[in-house]
């Protein structure tokens, strides 16, 4: 007994000196950190704004000055050319002979890792040979120049070990203290502090961890041997006195912990529990073989498998057999270390207990315990079958009102329609009984008895009758048939189709109401237009709404000129490269900032016969080809209306 209290006595002093001397070493750590912080915050200041090199110089001997654990310090530009240096007023004899040359090696490999990393990189260590066999240990840091955003190459920085120690470290050492920079290995760089030795040492370490280099500053503490008391038996009863005392007061303040930290861990599994039974989104663990290893109850109804059924498996009764070899491919992938990026989910198809089918959205991310260990992955699993469903209904719906817009077009429309197609109607009723009268002959006499030559003039001239009523029906089919192609509701399918084809199936009807309403209609064209990728009926309607609304605008019997022009170009240099620009312009009333705030709004209309849907179906038509449906003021009266369709080749 006695002997264990003297060897404990011992290892108690022992234990407090070697923690004095970790927290010694921990805080030179931090001074030498602070000050190379300091020291780059100074270099940086060096090129602050316009400055050339005498002022340059100027500034860096005054920092060496006060940095005395720097050397030199070169401007270099971003091809490592020297531009400017300054060196340290105390020890200039370092830098003579070819010592650049010499060390080069080792600022340009810093130069290039603070080039890569845009930030101050040191170099390794390297050793320096003076006069009369001397030598020290240096080190180059280089610090990558920004001005205005712009690359404007380096600032080198030479340091001395020994000096970094000196100003920094040794200033805080007792006189049984020595610190000293090592390598990993253990090999000496640069000492500082005094030679007393002692009976026993001790020794700290602790890595100085710059970007690009590592060094190790190991601290050395003498000490005589532990003293113990010089009454043993004193110390004895006393010592085991306070330790029967102080062993209770920490069993009891130990079980006191103990039982706080289960009845917290109580509550953080009850906390956990209800949190699981809670969520709507499944979760699922697996481990690095890929066997399954925990899933929450929302995954289990979810999949409609028992957590028994599931625990253990590495192939998940719930993948669709038709893709289980896509699976197995992707979870292979995933075991073998690729890490997916945070928050990026992918969609899957799983298959419940019944064999119904459903899509799932699925994160995944790295397990990662206590220990910082990666031990397997989780995933969370959310079923997007309403999603989906509640999107068809609404694709559903967005047709619906489309198809609802066009036929409310189709119905202001009708007025013009009668109109239309009045004349041509009209046309044929008279050449048809042109006709009749021909066949039945002048004045009395058939066209059968007449000579030959004077009924083979009639016969030229009821052919010539017969082909303008062909022309005038045709006329009216065209007519009907704009409207009817209008009107019909399509699949939504997009193909290639050439500018001209969608202005042809749309201007007879933009003619009849321009006709109507006075407006002279002009169509402009780059040459050479390629092809546009798009659902033909959707883009015809836009078109029609976008002329229709331009027309109504100059509804007005003050508005002269009635003038509306659609225009089809190229994209200019400020737009987007592979897509068709679409323009319709008016002369109209233009476009208050009140009603511009709510222009696209649905159901929003100016007019009392409006629907509010015509701009609105616009936009969303626009916006599905990609593009978006702007309008801007012009100059001097009215509005442009312009939105982008995808060049085939490109799309």
């Amino acid at each position: 007994m006695l002997v264990t209290m003297v060897w404990l006595a011992g290892r108690y002093e022992a234990s407090q000196v070697q923690d004095k001397l970790e927290r010694d070493t921990a805080g030179a750590v931090s001074e030498v950190r602070a000050a190379l912080a300091r020291n780059t915050q100074d270099l940086q200041a060096l090129n602050a704004g316009e400055v050339g090199k005498e002022d340059w110089r100027v500034r860096a001997a005054e920092l060496l000055q006060v940095r005395r654990e720097m050397l030199r310090i070169e401007w270099r530009n971003p091809d490592m050319a020297i531009v400017a240096h300054a060196e340290t007023p105390y020890r200039n004899e370092y830098w003579s002979g070819n010592f650049r040359e010499d060390s080069d090696s080792h600022a340009l490999a810093a130069c290039a890792s603070a080039r890569r990393t845009n930030t101050t990189a040191y170099s390794s260590s390297y050793f320096q040979v003076l006069g009369e066999g001397m030598g020290m240990e240096l080190i180059e840091a280089c610090l990558p120049l920004q001005h205005q955003g712009r690359f404007d190459g380096y600032e080198v920085v030479t340091y001395s070990l020994p000096y970094i120690l000196s100003a920094q470290v040794s200033k805080n050492l007792t006189r049984n203290q020595e610190v000293s920079f090592t390598e990993p290995d253990g090999t000496r760089l640069a000492l500082v502090g005094a030679v007393w030795r002692g009976t026993r040492v001790f020794s700290a370490q602790q890595l100085l961890d710059l970007p690009g280099h590592t060094l190790v500053l190991r601290m050395d503490s003498w000490h005589r041997a532990p003293s113990v008391f010089p009454n043993v038996l004193t110390a004895l009863v006393t010592a085991m006195s306070i330790a029967l005392v102080s062993v209770l007061i920490v069993l009891v303040r130990d079980n006191r912990r103990r039982l706080r930290a289960e009845r917290d861990l109580g509550d953080a599994l009850a906390f956990r529990k209800a949190m699981e039974d809670s969520l709507i989104t499944g979760l699922r663990a697996r481990d690095l073989q890929g066997r399954i290893s925990y899933v929450n109850p929302a995954f289990c109804a979810m999949v409609g498998f028992t957590t028994e059924e599931l625990l253990g498996l590495d192939i998940a009764p719930y993948w669709p057999p038709e893709l289980a070899q896509e699976y197995r491919k992707r979870q292979g992938w995933r075991l073998s270390g690729a890490i997916p990026t945070v928050r990026e989910g992918h969609e899957s198809m799983f298959m419940r207990k019944d064999g119904t089918r459903f899509p799932v959205l699925i994160f995944e991310a790295p397990l990662i315990n206590a220990q910082g260990q990666h031990t397997g992955w989780m995933s969370a699993f959310i079923d997007i079958s309403e999603q989906r469903r509640i999107e068809e209904i609404s694709r559903a719906s967005q047709e619906r009102l489309q198809a609802t817009a066009r036929l409310a077009t189709v119905g202001e429309m009708a007025s013009l329609l009668s109109h239309e197609l009045t004349q041509p109607l009209m046309a044929i009723a008279s050449y048809a009984s042109g006709s009749l009268h021909l066949l039945e002959g002048t004045g009395s006499t058939p066209v059968a008895q007449l000579p030959a030559e004077q009924a083979r003039d009639q016969l030229q001239e009821l052919v010539t009758v017969m082909r303008k009523i062909g022309f005038q029906a045709d006329r009216a089919g065209r007519v009907i048939k704009s409207v009817r192609d209008f009107v019909r509701r399509r699949d939504q399918s997009r193909e290639a189709v050439q500018p001209q084809e969608l202005l042809d199936a749309v201007m007879p009807l933009v003619r009849m109401q321009a006709r109507k309403l006075g407006v002279q209609v002009d169509v402009e064209q780059d040459a050479l237009l390629p092809a546009v990728l798009c659902d033909v009926t959707m883009v015809e309607q836009v078109l029609l709404n976008l002329t229709r609304n331009g027309m109504q605008a100059m509804d007005d019997a003050q508005i002269e000129p009635r003038q509306l022009t659609v225009t089809v170009r190229h994209p200019r240099a400020h737009e987007v490269p592979d897509r068709l620009v679409f323009s319709v312009s008016d002369w109209g009333v233009g476009i208050p900032d009140s009603v511009a705030q709510q222009l696209f709004g649905a159901f929003f209309t100016t007019r009392p016969e409006g629907m509010g849907l015509g701009l609105s179906l616009c936009r969303t038509v626009v916006e599905q080809h990609g593009g978006q449906l702007q309008f801007t003021p012009n100059l001097p009266r009215g509005t442009v209306f312009t939105f982008t369709l995808p060049i085939a080749e490109s799309a």
